[in-house]
Order: C-alpha cells, then structure tokens, then sequence
C-alpha cells in the first residue's frame, strides 16, 4: 500500500496539468503497476492531489474563445428577443429567428456588431455553446407554488382513467388540460386562475385566464378554446379536479360529442404534457405573484394571446419517439428534432385549407422583438399591481 501510494502521489503532481492524451498514458501505467480499475485509478489521483502536504493544484491555461466577442453580445440579445429558450431549442430556430429581426430591425443597440461573419458565427454554434456562453444570464429562481387541486368524487366512476403508459389516440384533437392558481403565497379567497390547453402530439396549447373555477367560467373559456382549436377537438384529459368534473362540463362535452378521460389521483405523470406547459409557458411568464381584479385578468389574457404567438410559431419543442435501453438496463427516451407546433400542424395534414392559410397568414406577421417588448410591459404591469398584495400574503418566517 505504502509503494502504491508513492507511486499515486508522484502521478498526481504531474496529472493536474497533463492534457488528455497525457493524462490517459498516465492512468495507464498505474493502472499496470497496481492492478487497481481505471476509474479507481482516477480517484486515487484525485485524492492524493488534495491530501495535505500534495503539490498544489495549478490551474489550466483556458481554451482559446472559439466565437468573437462580438459574437457573444449579439447572442445574447436574439438570446432576449426570442424569450429566453434553451440552446436546443435555441439552435433549431437560429436561422429563421435572425432573418426576423434583421427584417424587421429589432437588434437595436448590438446592430453595429452584426456582420455577415458574426451572423455566421451565430449559425455555426452548437447548443451545448450558446448555453454555456449564456449560462450568466440565466438565473430564474421562484419560490414553490401552491396547489389548489380538490377532488371530485361525484363523476369520477363515470369518466374513464387514461394512464402516462397509454398510447396517445390516433390523429388530432386530443388535448391534455389542467388549471394553473395565481394565489401567491395563500390559497384564501378570490384570486384568478390560467386554464391550459396543449395538444401532446403537436404541442399546440392555448392559455386562458379565468376569474376563478367557477363551471361558468371553466365552460366559457373551453368554448373559446374549442372554438380556436386549429384542429376540432375531438377528446379531452385533466386531472381530478372539481373544474373539471361537474355536471356542467360533462353536458358542454357531450353537447360537442368530445370523450373525457381523467388521470389517476396524485399521478402527475398522467398529465406530464400539461403539467409541463404550466410550468414553461404559464409560471415562467406570470410568475407567482396573486392576481385579483378584472384589469389583471384583461392583462393575463393579452400576456396569453403574445405568449401563444411566440411558443406555437417561433420556439420549437421535442416529442418522444421512441425508448431504448442503456447499458445500465434503464429505459431511455428518444426525442425528435426540434420542431415548432405551428411546423408540426403544417405538416401534419389535418388542417383544412382555411385554417392552414389563417395560421400562414399569422406566422408571416410574427416580429419575436415586438412580441417580447409587449410581454416584458405587460409583466412589468402585473408585477406592479400584484407585488405589494403578495407580499402581504407572505407566510411570517
């Protein structure tokens, strides 16, 4: 053990500095003179180079920055004006997101950094680059939200259980629903709500703010939703919430010959797309603060109207196709190539010609600058009327 630690302590004076091919000659022979694993081997480096009295650790000269710095600035900004994605979604759109605003002149204070090698550059980065090069402009941190799920227990031996392990039903129209609390940090009285809608297969979703989960107005707003529904809506799932399951949603369903299906209790899985969207789409953008009054529901609803035009048309998402198995033996997903859902229903064949010419119609209209400048007014106006009742609200530490 002594000779072993001799020869690990000598290797570790060398290793901290060593590039990789050097580094792998290295694990090599003390792998040969100890008979220890290679991952073994690694360890005993590491922690003979952090035992008191080892040489102390020098740091690596860094990489050379592959991309310029003005490379860097624009990013951020087109990073900004596109709301904020990750680099994989980020990536996928890169092309069709410059030539906006570059059309439409959005990239203001960085224009004099956009040149033809710099927009190169930016097309040229690989996800894992630009959220590394974004990684300090990234810090959304909110506090656990509350929920506000009551069980319903009237309905529930009548509506059918669909499961995370069911297949998604063939075609369009199914959609996954739940409701989202703008409570803050107190579930007493009034307050409103945001009703989620998405379709899992294409991501399609549709947001809307209501006073509360009164029937009338859960109905009022699934109306709306199956009215502007690119595609008719055919079945819908939730959870086991009472604003779902009453007499008043059951008849409006029946009415539009639209099957329901619920989820199993405190199975949150069963709604993963929804659950997602409510999170991504619904907290990330309203936050948590508490909204009471009719003017921050008319704002609620503006937010939503910008929000779906800038995650349906502009952002792509990724869809499992299929699973395999590790080495480990566990289950991994296959995900597709990022995809927008406006490019997902295009393709799909199940629009009709009047809708495909509306959504086209929309799509070619769409400035993502213009769209983030009027959410970040509307979010600064919420946050201004909701933050000191809020606060109010806030449990004593």
């Amino acid at each position: 053990m002594a000779a072993r630690r001799e020869i690990t302590k000598k290797y570790a004076r060398e290793y901290a500095n060593a590039g990789r091919a050097e580094k792998s000659a290295m694990l090599d022979a003390l792998v040969s003179a100890t008979g220890w694993t290679r991952d073994h081997a690694r360890r005993a480096i590491r922690h003979a180079a952090a035992r008191k009295g080892a040489a102390s650790k020098q740091q690596r000269t860094p990489r050379p920055r592959k991309y310029s710095y003005d490379a860097l600035v624009v990013l951020q900004e087109v990073w900004r004006l596109a709301g904020q994605p990750s680099g994989k979604y980020l990536v996928a759109v890169m092309d069709d997101t410059l030539e906006r605003l570059v059309r439409f002149n959005e990239l203001g204070k960085v224009t004099s950094r956009v040149t033809p090698a710099v927009l190169d550059e930016l097309c040229a980065m690989s996800a894992a680059t630009i959220d590394r090069y974004l990684k300090p402009h990234k810090d959304a941190q909110y506090p656990v939200a509350l929920g506000t799920t009551k069980p319903s227990h009237i309905l529930r031996s009548s509506i059918a259980v669909r499961t995370a392990m069911d297949a998604l039903p063939e075609g369009g129209g199914f959609y996954e629903l739940d409701t989202v609390a703008h409570c803050g940090h107190t579930t007493k009285g009034e307050y409103l709500h945001t009703l989620t809608m998405t379709d899992p297969r294409h991501g399609w979703t549709m947001l809307s703010g209501i006073k509360n989960k009164a029937h009338k107005h859960v109905s009022a707003a699934l109306e709306q939703m199956r009215r502007n529904a690119p595609v008719p809506v055919s079945a819908m799932d939730f959870d086991n919430g009472s604003e779902f399951m009453n007499w008043a949603v059951v008849a409006w369903a029946d009415k539009h010959q639209i099957k329901l299906t619920r989820g199993r209790p405190y199975q949150h899985n069963d709604n993963a797309h929804v659950e997602q969207r409510n999170g991504d789409w619904v907290r990330k953008h309203a936050f948590r603060y508490r909204y009471e009054t009719d003017h921050e529901l008319r704002l609620l609803n503006e937010l939503w109207r910008l929000v779906e035009q800038r995650k349906n048309h502009l952002l792509p998402c990724v869809k499992v196709v299929g699973t395999k198995t590790s080495r480990s033996g566990r289950k991994v997903a296959i995900y597709d190539k990022p995809e927008t859902p406006y490019s997902r229903l295009i393709r799909s064949g199940l629009l009709d010609e009047k809708m495909r010419a509306r959504l086209e119609a929309t799509h070619d209209k769409l400035n993502p600058a213009k769209i983030t400048r009027r959410i970040n007014q509307i979010q600064r106006q919420l946050i201004e009327l909701a933050a000191a009742r809020t606060q109010s609200t806030r449990p004593a530490a």
